[in-house]
């Protein structure tokens, strides 16, 4: 491709402001570049509650409709739903209208090719090329498609996910769930799944409301303090927090203690490949907890890094015949109903592990197969505590300027003495088997995502400090967020 023209597709879709970037004029043009993609309909679509999200599917409509294709509105849907529609129904393709976790100004097209998943980068580069080229120019339509209302499509999502998992055994904990839905879509989700689990449910912000008010459309650490504070007050057995478009979860133990999505995908391997039985690997982005790999280890599975993104992961997951993904934002992929993550299906499967220990207590183990302690109460806090703990740090850097990210990545990347460096996505830099620090560039702002980790809090700590320091005395920078 041109290096002169802008990247359309970010990491997960195409995203932008409305209005500003993402104008009518382009979301009219992209519109016809993902119909000549598409080829043929009919197609999907849904959109997620942000305040632009249903002018936004009007236009899209039109513009497929004018393209001859017919297509099915889903209206308000949290995205693997309208993924899950796609490949049940078979569909020619979907549309999702969301910018997922960005701020309210923001929005976005997620393409969905015909198996229910996002579509490959070579996908994506083909979209982008015929925006460009503007080959839908040249075509002459003669035909009008027709738009339809899509009926029952959450009923079935909702059964379909009932379909993967013990649902007598569930019901009979009666769990007590706090769920954040932080003004998003899965609220019209998530909690018809845990009534029908038998689940009491207390809701923390489940009007959906496009401005995303109460606590952002991203759920994090620093803004769940409602969530676990609830979880605490109530004595509920967990609380789970959801982003925008529904497809990621955080959740809480019944401490409040809220976990990173990498360690939540990782207890959830463990149990499905050791109690539910599942004959996978495990496909997880380089930037994902070392717990995983102990885990793998320890039950002879394979386990297959790649690049930061749901689309890589996804794609893995096809390559590999896998059947579970996960990623440290919260998105947790089950092959077994499709290989995209889901909030929703998540939730689902946690509960499940949860009922499973509670009524088979000495099966929780260790994964070097040495058992704990069965007189224990049984609780999400112990199914996260069994493992060995890693101490985690996530933060950013914001740079003066988008063309540092090289020369901040160089500077990194020779300085000390280092074990290894692993260069699949920005850097990784290894400091002994168990001590690593990862940098990796954004791909459309002046900021890098900062990971790292070590079973040695001080030496952590030591080296979040050194590397703090060399890039601020390097760069100039008077108050770095590392």
């Amino acid at each position: 491709m041109d290096l002169t023209k802008k990247k359309l597709f970010g990491t997960n879709g195409i995203r932008g402001i409305f209005g500003n970037d993402l104008s009518i004029g382009f979301i009219i043009d992209i519109s016809y570049s993902i119909g000549c993609f598409f080829k043929r309909g009919p197609i999907v679509l849904g959109y997620d509650g942000r305040s632009s999200s249903f002018a936004i599917s009007k236009i899209v409509t039109s513009v497929l409709m004018s393209m001859g294709f017919n297509v099915y509105n889903m209206g308000l849907t949290p995205t693997p739903c309208l993924q899950f529609t796609v490949k049940d129904l078979n569909f020619c393709g979907g549309i999702m209208i969301t910018a997922s976790h960005n701020p309210p100004e923001y929005n976005g097209l997620k393409p969905i090719s015909n198996n229910g998943i996002e579509l490959s980068r070579k996908d994506e580069q083909g979209i982008e090329d015929i925006y460009y080229q503007k080959e839908f120019t040249k075509i002459q339509y003669k035909n009008f498609g027709n738009s339809f209302i899509l009926e029952d499509a959450i009923e079935k999502y909702v059964d379909k996910v009932l379909s993967f998992v013990d649902v007598d055994a569930i019901r009979q904990c009666k769990f007590k769930i706090v769920m954040d839905f932080g003004n998003g879509v899965q609220s019209l989700v998530a909690p018809l799944i845990a009534k029908k689990l038998g689940c009491e449910i207390l809701v923390i912000n489940g009007n959906i409301d496009g401005s995303f008010s109460a606590r952002g459309s991203e759920p994090k650490m620093d803004n769940l303090t409602d969530l676990t504070e609830l979880v605490k007050k109530t004595n509920a057995d967990l609380g789970v927090a959801y982003d925008g478009d529904g497809d990621r979860s955080i959740f809480c133990d019944e401490k409040g203690i809220i976990h990173w999505g990498d360690k939540t995908g990782s207890i959830l391997a463990h149990y499905l490949i050791k109690d539910k039985k599942l004959d996978t690997s495990v496909v997880c982005p380089i930037n994902s907890s070392l717990l995983i790999s102990k885990i793998c280890n320890s039950l002879n599975s394979k386990l297959h890094y790649t690049k930061v993104g749901s689309v890589e992961v996804t794609h893995c997951m096809k390559d590999t015949n896998s059947i579970i993904g996960f990623e440290e934002n919260g998105g947790f992929f089950y092959g077994l109903l499709n290989e995209v993550r889901d909030g929703a299906i998540t939730t689902t499967l946690i509960l499940e592990m949860l009922s499973y220990y509670k009524q088979n207590p000495s099966e929780i183990a260790l994964p070097d197969n040495t058992n704990y302690d069965c007189n224990s109460k049984v609780s999400l806090s112990l199914l996260y505590g069994i493992f060995d703990n890693t101490y985690q740090y996530k933060s950013s850097l914001k740079l003066s300027n988008i063309e540092d990210i090289p020369h901040v990545l160089d500077l990194c990347k020779n300085h000390g003495s280092v074990k290894k460096i692993e260069e699949m996505d920005g850097i990784k830099i290894w400091f002994d088997d168990d001590s690593w620090i990862m940098f990796r560039p954004s791909g459309t702002e002046p900021l890098l995502r900062i990971y790292a980790e070590s079973d040695d809090k001080s030496l952590l700590d030591s080296k979040i400090r050194e590397y703090d320091e060399l890039i601020k005395t390097s760069f100039h920078i008077k108050n770095s967020s590392l």
